[in-house]
């Protein structure tokens, strides 16, 4: 009875073999047993360029090809270099540099695209009170946070500085596509929203290649383009403040949102103990200090008003800085603050992770 059992099971296995070998050998593998489609590698890239590491990931083939997603690449890091080489504060022959040379002088004709972002960032200085402002040039250079060389200006350096800085005195002319800055001394600085509208111009080739998903990331002004692979929302970690390492305090979730974060432990230098960041008030000239350290905008909309938006709320404060994003629509906040509590509006999806820090209503 048990050598029977064996060869009876012997012929099983034997059965078995075979029809898996004929099933592969006629290919009726393919027709009833499908290969599982399985997601393509995603494909990165980083170049350095805006003054910071700018972060491209694709996660789809364009056009069913690797090397259109190189030609994608190359278009998108193209356009970000040509608006650094026509909005960079450091470059001599940028229209922005082009711009302030002439301040107070005559009106300077420049690209569209640098126009749009010029009016753009007038039309959100004025939204929201001066807070944020991009004529904040002539502060920045006089802290010189940004260089190799910060210090502490005087006050009367800064009583100096004051009247130089106010964003109605940027004329611009629609037609002539002309800007001018009415005061000599006058520095337009779009640090606070070019990489933002960068971001938007990367998002826009992306789009136009049809792809259906892909991270932007530009210096930490992220976009999370479409929905995860496992067609589940993307998952953004909020860096730490001053943390030794790279750590994520919360996350937020969302498909096809921008996620723009201004803080203190991002540009800073420490004089007599004490740390002065690069946020400048446009109002008294010195860093701001309102007891955020942090300040998240996640929006549905453009990248380049999230990257203005964070730096005007982190000016204005909790009350006024909430009070600013709850009357826009689409547009979210996490606020990080000096006691480790923080606070988001109520349509942001947020999960606090360190439970070192307290979530507040």
């Amino acid at each position: 009875m048990i050598a029977r059992r064996i060869y009876l099971l012997c012929l099983v296995a034997f059965a078995l073999v075979f029809a898996t070998y004929a099933i592969h050998a006629t290919g009726l593998s393919e027709r009833f047993f499908p290969a599982r489609v399985q997601e393509p590698a995603p494909l990165s890239r980083t170049e350095f360029a805006l003054s910071t590491l700018c972060t491209i990931t694709l996660f789809e083939q364009a056009n069913q090809t690797y090397q259109a997603n190189y030609e994608v690449f190359e278009i998108i890091f193209r356009r970000i270099r040509e608006i650094e080489s026509r909005m960079s504060l450091f470059l001599p022959n940028s229209d922005i540099s082009r711009i302030n040379a002439a301040a107070g002088l005559a009106p300077v004709q420049i690209a569209d695209d640098v126009f749009e972002v010029i009016e753009r960032a007038k039309q959100i200085a004025e939204l929201s009170g001066g807070a944020f402002d991009p004529t904040i040039g002539p502060l920045m250079e006089l802290w010189g946070i940004k260089g190799v060389n910060p210090r502490v200006p005087s006050q009367e350096e800064i009583n100096a500085a004051l009247p130089l800085v106010n964003w109605r005195n940027i004329e611009l002319d629609r037609e002539q596509r002309t800007v001018f800055l009415s005061l000599p001394g006058m520095v337009l600085d779009l640090g606070g929203i070019a990489k933002g509208y960068a971001a938007d111009e990367a998002l826009a080739i992306i789009r136009e290649a049809r792809l259906e998903r892909a991270i932007i990331n530009l210096g930490g002004d992220v976009i999370m383009h479409g929905e995860r692979p496992d067609r589940t929302p993307w998952r953004v970690g909020l860096h730490t403040p001053h943390a030794a390492q790279r750590t994520a305090f919360g996350i937020v979730r969302g498909r096809d949102i921008t996620a723009v974060t201004s803080g203190v432990y991002e540009q800073y230098f420490i004089y007599n103990e004490v740390q002065y960041h690069h946020i400048i008030s446009p109002f008294d000239g010195r860093p701001t200090r309102t007891g955020i350290i942090s300040a998240t905008i996640v929006s549905s909309g453009v990248s380049m008003d999230a990257d203005a938006l964070s730096t005007a709320v982190f000016v204005l404060g909790y009350e006024r800085g909430r009070a600013l994003i709850d009357s826009l629509e689409g547009v979210e906040a996490v606020f990080v603050f000096e006691n480790r509590s923080i606070r988001a509006t109520a349509g942001v999806d947020f999960t606090l992770v360190d439970d070192s820090f307290r979530l507040e209503n």
